[in-house]
This record gives C-alpha cells, structure tokens and sequence, in this order.
C-alpha cells in the first residue's frame, strides 16, 4: 500500500491515528482540575509538536543515516520563517505559495551551505556548519535589517502591498493566515463533560504535512539513495576506495534536510506571521540533535517522539511554579511541604532544563537507541511474557511468534 510494506505501512497509520486523535490524547484530564496543568492539547502546543516533528524528520536524514552531524540547521528554520513572512506581506496571507517558498529558499541555501561544508567530515564538518549558523544568525539579527527588521523580528503590517490579497480587513486589522479562506486560527472547542477538547485548522494542516513528510522519509529510508546513505554512515572510505564519489549524495541528504527544516520554519511563520533571528541560533540547532538522540537517531518515529518530549517539557514542566507546587503538596505539613517545594522547583520551571538533561542522560547511559529502543523492549518483555503464558501445544504451533 503506498509501495510501503506491510510494516512501514502499520507505522504510518499509527502516526496519522495520533495526530488525528490527538486532541483526545493531549487532554487526559478535567480542565478544572489540578491535574490539567499536564494537559498540552490546546492548539500552540500540538502545532509546535507536528513542525518540530518536520524539523527532527528531516535532521534524522542527514544525521540518522549519513552520520553527519550538522550543528547549524536552524539556520534553514530562520531561513524559510523569513521566505514566508515575505510572501505575506509581497503576495497575499495563502499559506501555500509562503511554505513552497520556505522550502524552495531553504533548499538552495543548503545547496551552498553543504557544498562548502561537506568537504570536510566529522567534528571539522560539525564546526563549520555552526560557523554558517552563527554567521546566518549576526547577518538576520545587525547586518541584514532591511530585509529582517533585525531584532525587533520581520512581521505583517498594514502597509504591505499584498498583490493578491488586502492590505487591511473590513474592520481595518491586520489579514489573518489562511489556507484559501480557511483561517489558521481558527478553533472548534467539544466540551464534553468537564473536558474542553480544542480542534485548530492550523493543527491539522501542519498534522497533513507532518505526515506527508513522513511518509517521504520513510521512502528515502528505504529507497537505494537510502542504502547508499546508509554505506557513507558505515564506511565512507572503503565507498571511496571502490571508486564511488560519495559527496553527490551526501550533498542530497544535506539539501533535503534543509528544506525540511526550511519547511519547519515556512509553517511556524504561517501559525503566527512572525520572524525573528532566535530561530537561528545555535540552541536551535542543538535542540533538534537532542529531539533526534533522545527519540533515536536513523530511527523513524524517533525524532517524532523526541520533538514531541521536549516540546512537552519546555511548554508545560516550564510552567509549573511555587504555588502550583504548594496546592499538590497541601496535604503535607507545613515544615514537610515548604522541604518538598523547595526542592522540586528546582526541577520544574525556571529549572526544567535540569530535568530534561537528567532524563537524556539517563536516556543515552541506558538506552542508546532512544526512547524508540526502550518502547521495543518493553514490547519484547510482554511478547516473551505471554508467551510464557501461552499452553504448550500453542507455543509448538507457531514457534515463530
């Protein structure tokens, strides 16, 4: 079915079902209680959890299967929120022709980036695609003003032309996001009982395109220019020794990784029309190599799983402050809860960086395949677990389940 196998196949119908469901998923609990501080299905987050998603799917192409580590793909995530946003304000608010945009800038800077810095290989590779980062970052953020508005950040203004659309609204405001008059903003809330589940029509465009790209990297994973990625990760100079110049392709990884980052960045401008030189800097690019390891390098839901865990803990562990601590712990005694909130605030708000890095720690020392490897344990504890359990004759008849 869609020339994937029956496995490929599975998987992809268990992302489309999460991303469909995941309103449902998101919001486990009664938005009057004390539990819904967890809750992460309202529509700011669930749209970063899809474009991130994008943004680790194409990192994991480059990283996952050539083996090289880029530490400046954020610069084509600034560089493709840029293309957008001036595609809003030149041609009209239509998300399409601002996101085909994002890709195509995004791709052609990749193209110069990798021919340059892919004449180099491992940490010295690494180094000078943080050098391009940096440099994208001080040109957006001093040099390049006239075109990024520096650090005040490219925005939508009612004195854009737009050809095709309006420069103002009837009201006299500024034109929302749309995808052919559909608003991006736009949200139908279900209460069903205490539950109050939030359906936004930009999540579920960014959700179609996620899985769109998706379904492209699984292709790419299993395709020959796949395999051939697969040998440069393995033994680059043993491919070069037969003859074969491995730089073409690697190149092609390093371009198509870009224009998904660029991808990434054409759909956070089309969520919100803004654009601002932070979205290339360095901890930009660090984070999507933490979503890619954390979930599980060169797997293929691994950086899915990966942006969708840190996104989760920067947008709600990040929230939790004294008071929220102090209504959990009210039970205690006073001595007793003021020791427990002292302690935990530590780990959560402000501080929630330093759970996050004792979780990839943790993550890296025990599971270096990811989070995606200990999901496979865990399935292969309850498959050996039942079959333990099953009747003899049972385990004679199928010794291969």
């Amino acid at each position: 079915m869609l020339g994937l196998d029956k496995k490929d196949f599975t998987l992809l119908l268990v992302v489309a079902a999460l991303v469909l469901l995941a309103p449902f998923i998101l919001n486990p609990f009664p938005a009057d209680s004390a539990m819904a501080q967890f809750n992460a299905g309202y529509p700011d987050l669930m749209q970063r959890f899809v474009i991130f998603g994008i943004f680790a799917i194409g990192f994991n192409i480059l990283f996952g299967l050539t083996g090289y580590l880029s530490f400046g793909h954020a610069a084509f995530l600034g560089v493709g929120s840029y293309s957008a946003v001036w595609m809003f304000k030149l041609l009209s608010m239509n998300v399409i022709p601002a996101i085909i945009l994002a890709v195509i800038v995004s791709g052609v800077f990749a193209l110069v980036i990798g021919f340059v810095s892919l004449r180099r290989t491992g940490i010295y590779f690494s180094i000078l695609t943080l050098a391009f980062a940096q440099m994208s970052f001080n040109l957006a953020y001093s040099v390049l003003t006239p075109i990024t508005n520096g650090e005040t950040g490219l925005q939508i203004t009612l004195n854009d032309p737009r050809i095709l659309g309006v420069s103002a609204t009837a009201e006299g405001g500024i034109p929302v996001t749309n995808l052919f008059g559909l608003e991006m903003r736009g949200t139908e809330v279900l209460n069903i009982g205490p539950w109050a589940f939030q359906f936004n029509n930009g999540y579920y465009l960014c959700g179609v395109i996620m899985l769109i790209a998706f379904y492209i990297s699984i292709r790419i994973f299993r395709s020959p220019f796949g395999l051939m990625l697969r040998a440069i990760k393995a033994n680059k100079t043993r491919l070069n020794y037969t003859g074969l110049n491995t730089r073409p392709y690697a190149l092609a990884a390093f371009v198509i990784s870009g224009m998904y980052a660029g991808l990434a960045g054409g759909l956070l401008a089309s969520m919100d029309p803004l654009a601002g030189a932070e979205r290339m800097q360095w901890t930009a690019s660090g984070e999507v190599v933490l979503m890619t390891i954390l979930g599980g390098a060169g797997t293929l839901i691994g950086p899915v799983v990966g942006a969708g865990f840190i996104k989760y803990f920067e947008n709600i562990f990040s929230k939790i402050n004294e008071s929220v601590l102090h209504g959990w712990f009210s039970f205690l005694p006073e001595g007793m809860e003021n020791g427990v909130v002292w302690v935990t605030e530590h780990f959560v708000g402000p501080g929630w960086h330093l759970t996050l890095g004792l979780l990839f720690m943790l993550v890296v020392t025990f599971l270096p395949g990811g989070l995606v490897e200990g999901g496979q344990k865990l399935a292969g504890l309850f498959r050996r677990k039942s079959k333990s359990e099953a009747p003899d004759g049972a385990a004679q008849k199928h010794p291969a389940e």
